[in-house]
């Protein structure tokens, strides 16, 4: 038997919670792409670099051109720093700076970790298809054996312990890969707000110096 239909016999073996089961990895699949694919893109900045654009743009007096550059991206850090630049009236005291980075911190940094819990929700919810599948399974195995004609019996039992382990082993499939995905973009979420908390710093303290300067 090739690959294809080993896979195959195990999806047809384990019964009617298989489907369930892969209606939850499909959905569990659609948010982990459309999450991974936000988060990883918020993180692509180089805030060295970025930094580096600003610094040479406000030391020749260029605010706009700053401005602009933090402008150009939808990145949190970008955003961000577009905030800190964009005060109005000129304000460039390190307070109103300060403010104006955690109210925009607070606008676009939650969206992060948007539907990031549903991954454990679904995650818990393909275990648990997998040991209701996995009951089903024992059930019918025993019912078969009390029910059946001697020369069936071993064919049922086998039929209902194949459903029993399929379901379990493929909640499984499901549920692991899914933990450990949403682990990986918690931990690259927690980097964007670490990344955005130095990026704040060193712009605020970068304006305060110019305007002591000046």
């Amino acid at each position: 038997m090739n690959g294809l239909g080993a896979v195959a016999a195990f999806f047809r073996e384990g019964g009617p919670f298989m489907y369930v089961i892969l209606g939850v990895g499909a959905l569990t699949s659609a948010i982990a792409i459309e999450r991974a694919s936000v988060i990883l893109s918020a993180g692509r900045v180089r805030v060295d670099k970025l930094l580096g654009k600003l610094v040479t743009a406000l030391r020749s007096g260029e605010l706009a051109q700053a401005l602009q550059t933090c402008r150009s991206g939808n990145a949190p850090v970008m955003r961000i720093g577009a905030a800190i630049l964009n005060q109005p009236g000129g304000t460039t005291t390190e307070q109103a700076l300060v403010s104006s980075a955690e109210a925009a911190a607070s606008i676009h940094l939650p969206p992060l970790t948007r539907r990031l819990s549903y991954l454990v929700m679904l995650a818990n919810v393909a275990t648990l298809l997998g040991l209701l599948g996995t009951i089903f399974g024992l059930i019918y195995a025993f019912s078969a054996v009390n029910a059946a004609d001697p020369s069936q019996r071993s064919a049922l039992l086998a039929t209902g312990i194949a459903q029993a382990l399929n379901t379990t082993a493929f909640g499984l499939i499901i549920a692991v890969p899914t933990l450990a995905l949403h682990s990986f973009l918690v931990s690259q979420v927690e980097s964007i707000h670490d990344q955005v908390d130095e990026f704040s710093a060193r712009l605020i303290s970068l304006v305060v110096r110019k305007r002591d300067v000046a």
